[in-house]
């Protein structure tokens, strides 16, 4: 791995690119004196990597060259910042292809960064340590991270994490296996909901008192809908709860529109207006199987936990 860290006069500055399946995301945040992360840059692209990978089992060609004009805006943004390495995580699309040696191979040759691709309790492991960073509250979390090609379930305390599950279980991958039309037909919807419940149901319930927070693409794109933003709001969307009740509603409205109407709803759902419904179907069988009525989101996620293992010696 290469591991980020440079000096700058404020403290020390780390760079961590995420490579998932549906988007490729970009942190660069500074260490305050108390330790917390200042975030400089946060950025998100989405050249859908795992594109058909749930079925070819193949990164294809075209997708690794979206994605490699990212990593090289990425690379220019780091070395205007001063970062002169950067971690570089790959996730479920990557770990789950027959060219993933081949896929880092490129990457190191093009970019000059070193690809470390994550084990799915890795992936749910770091995403729990950087969701919580943002939050003050010292009880019991679970936090879900819906991706592209899978979630993790994490349980844990700011002191330490339980128990941690990663399953194949995606926006991309639900999407591309149930919902061939847009809107989605009610025999489609009904399948993959059907499928879901089968997949949720060796879940445990957890306690009342558990609170549960999302992450990534799902979660943020539904507080933005929830609260009505026409673009993404940091501020706004960083500990927004919604309730279950209002998550069906706001699934009740996605599974009957098409993607470009979604698309029309916010500037946030560019690159995920087609897959934010399975992502929300996802979310609503999850919380109805651990017994949790709310969901608090946090705009942080596994960069944030990778930076903190760089600047904290996390293990």
């Amino acid at each position: 791995m290469d591991r980020a860290s440079s000096q700058t006069e404020n403290g020390v500055t780390v760079g961590v690119i995420d490579i998932g399946t549906n988007t490729v995301l970009l942190l660069i945040a500074q260490q305050e004196a108390a330790g917390q992360l200042e975030t400089i840059i946060d950025l998100q692209r989405t050249p859908r990597l795992g594109k058909d990978v749930d079925a070819r089992r193949v990164l294809d060609r075209d997708a690794i060259h979206r994605v490699l004009g990212v990593l090289s805006e990425y690379r220019q943004l780091l070395d205007e910042h001063r970062v002169e390495r950067a971690v570089v995580a790959a996730t479920s699309a990557v770990r789950d292809a027959a060219n993933r040696e081949a896929f880092c191979d490129v990457v190191l040759k093009t970019t000059g960064f070193e690809a470390e691709i994550l084990a799915g309790e890795e992936e749910a492991r770091w995403t729990f340590q950087g969701a919580i960073s943002g939050l003050t509250s010292g009880q019991n979390a679970t936090v879900v991270d819906i991706g592209g090609g899978s979630t993790e379930i994490t349980d844990g305390t700011p002191g330490g994490i339980n128990h941690a599950i990663s399953l194949d279980i995606g926006a991309v991958r639900l999407t591309e296996r149930f919902l061939r039309h847009s809107p989605p037909r009610e025999d489609e919807v009904g399948e993959m909901e059907s499928w879901l419940h089968e997949q949720l149901a060796a879940l445990p319930s957890r306690s009342p008192d558990t609170q549960l927070i999302g992450v990534a693409g799902t979660a943020t794109s539904l507080a933005v809908l929830d609260l009505g933003l026409p673009a993404f709001d940091r501020n706004a969307v960083a500990g927004h709860i919604l309730s279950s009740t209002r998550i069906q509603a706001l699934y009740r409205e996605l599974r009957t529109r098409s993607a470009q109407e979604i698309r029309g709803m916010s500037q946030v759902m560019e690159g995920r207006e087609d897959i934010v419904t399975a992502g929300t179907a996802i979310l609503l069988g999850i919380m109805e199987r651990l017994g949790i009525g709310a969901l608090t989101v946090s705009e942080r996620g596994i960069r944030y936990g990778l930076a903190l293992r760089e600047l904290k010696g996390i293990k």
